[in-house]
């Protein structure tokens, strides 16, 4: 893949990622909670993912475990961000799967949806604000 398309995919993440963290944000205000949790792993996955491409020099995996697209990105993440990331990866299943969805919706609830969201907004910036990112 030449660099100017690179840079075009790796730019396509980030701009997928911002995406679904407005969706996010939006399935908050509608109270669609496990929503709330699924957008959110998924705008950290691909934010994830416009790193591996970059560290990798390649398209990334078609992976949805975001412990190993941190490892396969190469990214040293503080504690108070890997934490968020170690919750939504833990949410991932039972939110988009639930075994029993009113347990769900009492777990995920409007305050824990409105923390994750607002823990995941720091996380991104703080992925998009990578040395990385730098030349994009």
């Amino acid at each position: 893949m030449t660099p100017e398309k690179r840079t075009k995919s790796v730019r396509n993440w980030i701009a997928s990622a911002e995406y679904d963290f407005t969706t996010a944000e939006h399935m908050l205000q509608t109270g669609r909670y496990l929503y709330v949790i699924f957008m959110c792993h998924l705008a950290i996955e691909k934010m994830l993912k416009a790193h591996v491409e970059l560290h990798e020099n390649k398209f990334p995996p078609k992976i949805h475990s975001l412990t190993s697209l941190i490892e396969r990105a190469g990214l040293d993440i503080p504690v108070e961000f890997k934490k968020i990331i170690l919750e939504l990866n833990a949410s991932s299943i039972p939110t988009r799967y639930p075994e029993d969805l009113k347990r769900s919706l009492r777990v995920h609830n409007k305050q824990k949806c409105k923390s994750a969201l607002a823990a995941t907004k720091e996380t991104l910036q703080w992925l998009k604000s990578h040395s990385r990112f730098a030349k994009l």
